[in-house]
C-alpha cells in the first residue's frame, strides 16, 4: 500500500506523475533524454542500463518496466534478462558489459567508480560521452528508485503488464507517457 494516496491503477513512477504533475513534465523530458533521444547508445543499450541499476537495487517497477522497454528495443528478454541477471557471462558486447560494470559501480556511490573501471569501458570502445551518459542514468535511476520504491508505490507482478506500456514507450518516448497520465484538477489523487 503506497504511502500517500496515490491514483488506482497507476502504479510506479506513473502514479507518481499523476499525483505531482508539477514535476511530471522535467522527470518526463528528463528521461526522454537520458533514455529515449538520438544517442551513440541505443536506446535499447540505455534501458538496460536503467533495468541493470534499478534491478541492483531491488525496485521492482523500474526494472520490469525498463527490462521490457528494452527488449521492445533489443528484440530479446532473453538477451535483457542474461545481461541484467550475469552481465559478464551475457552475449552483450564488451562494450555493454564494461558500461554496466562502471553502472554497477555508480550503484554503490560515486566514489566507487574507478579509474580502471573507466578504463576498461574506453578500452572497449566506449566513448567518453558514452561513459558520461552510463553513469549519469546509473546516477539518474538511483534516485528514481528510491522515489518510487520510498513511496510504497505498487508494482504489478505479471510480466505482461509491462509489456504493452513498454512497446508505447519503446516507439513515442517518455514525454508522450505524460498524455496518458491524467492528473486530478486539484493535483490530488
Amino acid at each position: 500500500m503506497p504511502h500517500i494516496p496515490l491514483p488506482e491503477g497507476l502504479p510506479g513512477i506513473r502514479g507518481l506523475l499523476a499525483f505531482s504533475p508539477e514535476t511530471a513534465k522535467p522527470i518526463g523530458e528528463f528521461a526522454d533524454v537520458l533514455l529515449h533521444a538520438p544517442n551513440t547508445l541505443s536506446p535499447g543499450e540505455r534501458e538496460l542500463i536503467a533495468a541493470y541499476v534499478s534491478h541492483l537495487n531491488a525496485c521492482t517497477y523500474c526494472h520490469a518496466s525498463h527490462a521490457a522497454i528494452a527488449a521492445c528495443h533489443l528484440q530479446s528478454e532473453a538477451l535483457v534478462a542474461s545481461g541484467i541477471q550475469d552481465s559478464e557471462h551475457s552475449s552483450l558486447s564488451p562494450k555493454m558489459k564494461a558500461l554496466l560494470a562502471v553502472a554497477g559501480r555508480v550503484q554503490l556511490g560515486g566514489q566507487f567508480v574507478t579509474a580502471a573501471a573507466v578504463e576498461r569501458a574506453r578500452t572497449e570502445g566506449a566513448t567518453d560521452r558514452e561513459i558520461h551518459d552510463t553513469v549519469l542514468i546509473a546516477a539518474a535511476f538511483c534516485m528514481f528508485n528510491r522515489y518510487v520504491d520510498g513511496l510504497a508505490t505498487t508494482a504489478p507482478t505479471d510480466p505482461d503488464s509491462y509489456r504493452q506500456p513498454a512497446s508505447f514507450v519503446a516507439q513515442h518516448g517518455y514525454t508522450a507517457v505524460l498524455s496518458q497520465v491524467r492528473p486530478s484538477p486539484t493535483g490530488e489523487p
